[in-house]
């Protein structure tokens, strides 16, 4: 085996005394996988721990890899993901995935965060009621994508504005004005979410330009990209590049 030191560090600080049976049955595959993965890809920019299994975690949301986000979950525990995070993570997954696809991944983080023995319910992360979430949900919008999103929600043709709505009150009001995670990290993970479902071009490059409006510029995106890549694969990575480029033209 020629794994890299720097890999072996890396793996060990992620699982802390764990040896993968693929050691066994898959060397060759390992090597590869680790020495890029582990190595190459970390060692690449200076992007932080935390920020990375932020977006690692909402990656595997968004490609359904349920068996890996269950494996990284206390790996990102050990680079200060908190568990709040991690829920919130999860929550705002819905709003871009839909429940049926998120419903493991909430069941899971629930089971690794009692292994942990920690405590839930967490405490709650809400700012907003019934009364309030359509204004505050508007007031996000606008404070992420400008002044052209005041009032959005009774934009559209009639059949369809009530989507234009729910998307003010339900997606921003509901889940993007929560304590837990501040914009940039909303925006950063949605950007994530997208890129790794796949098909969702226009939208990924919309919110491109969110982050970058908001502060997470182009620089910052290519390292998201970059060390999320291991985790979707090359295509779905390069079109997140490509979306992140025309949202700067």
């Amino acid at each position: 085996m020629a794994i890299t030191e720097k890999a072996k560090a890396y793996h060990e600080k992620l699982f802390p005394g764990y040896v993968s049976g693929f050691l066994v049955t898959d060397p060759e595959f390992i090597e590869r996988f680790d020495n890029f993965a582990f190595d190459e890809v970390v060692n690449c920019d200076d992007l932080d721990d935390r920020t990375r299994f932020m977006a690692i975690l909402a990656t595997l949301l968004g490609c359904q890899g349920t068996d890996e986000f269950r494996a990284m979950l206390p790996a990102a525990m050990n680079f200060g993901v908190t568990p709040v995070e991690i829920k919130e993570i999860v929550y705002q997954a819905t709003a871009y995935l839909g429940i049926g696809r998120v419903f493991p991944f909430l069941k899971i983080t629930n089971e690794v965060l009692a292994e942990k023995g920690i405590s839930l319910p967490l405490e709650g992360q809400a700012t907003t009621t019934t009364e309030n979430r359509l204004e505050a949900g508007s007031q996000a919008q606008v404070d992420i994508f400008g002044e052209n999103m005041r009032e959005f929600y009774k934009s559209g043709p009639g059949e369809s504005r009530h989507i234009n709505y729910w998307l003010t009150d339900n997606c921003f009001g509901d889940y993007y004005t929560r304590k837990g995670l501040n914009y940039r990290q909303r925006e950063m993970i949605t950007f994530c979410f997208l890129a790794a479902q796949g098909g969702c071009e226009p939208q990924l490059t919309s919110h491109a330009a969110a982050n970058m409006r908001i502060g997470n510029d182009k620089a910052f995106l290519i390292k998201v990209i970059s060390q999320c890549l291991p985790y979707i694969g090359y295509p779905r990575s390069l079109n997140a590049l490509r979306c992140v480029n025309d949202a700067c033209k």
